[in-house]
């Protein structure tokens, strides 16, 4: 239960090697192996046996490593509540390879790929702070514009493909529809949304 009468804090961080078991804990708590470790579009099979000895999660620590961590946990009151993977489109290959989600022009965006928020914390107001810390993020590495690809439901998102989010989701905190991919999420068409920075 929630008092909602105390301020809550706020804080969003990369996901840097300190802090792996606070993405760990959002996205996969039971650290099953063959659950989803957000890697399918940061990098091939046979690169997970090269980074991570073949397992999963070792290759994401790996990634944690590198100059632009794959991500952002939110924390609130100091508990992890929410995983967003973001980082540049050009350092995003199932992106850069894409033919269903092209790039609409030769700005270096920052791309978001999927929002996480964890079981037991959501419709809780942590997608917003969420998406706010991933694009304060961006911004701190000098991205002009953050981009996501989110599909626009008549309902309820389907929870299976909920990662990709909406397009009320992102409307709230910034984003507008710069087109529209050949990309389906749940039947339905994944749009391009971005942010501008600068």
């Amino acid at each position: 239960m929630i008092d909602h009468c105390v301020p809550m804090t706020w804080e969003t961080h990369p996901v840097t090697p300190d802090r792996f078991d606070d993405f760990a804990d959002v996205i996969n708590p039971n650290r099953r192996a063959t659950h989803c470790w957000c890697l399918s579009h940061r990098i091939q099979p046979a690169e997970i046996e090269e980074l991570g000895d073949g397992s999963r999660e070792q290759a994401m620590r790996r990634l944690t490593e590198r100059e632009h961590p794959p991500g952002v946990v939110t924390y609130r009151d100091g508990v992890p509540v929410g995983w967003c993977n973001i980082g540049p489109r050009s350092e995003i290959p199932r992106l850069v390879k894409s033919r269903l989600i092209r790039a609409v022009d030769d700005v270096p965006v920052w791309s978001i790929i999927c929002v996480v928020v964890r079981s037991g914390h959501r419709r809780q107001g942590v997608t917003g702070r969420l998406i706010e810390g991933a694009v304060e993020f961006a911004a701190s590495h000098g991205a002009p514009a953050v981009e996501t690809y989110p599909v626009d439901p008549p309902g309820r998102m389907d929870l299976t493909m909920a990662f990709v989010g909406t397009r009320s989701m992102f409307e709230n905190v910034g984003f507008e529809v710069v087109g529209q991919t050949d990309a389906v999420a749940s039947k339905m068409p994944r749009l391009i949304m971005r942010r501008q920075l600068v």
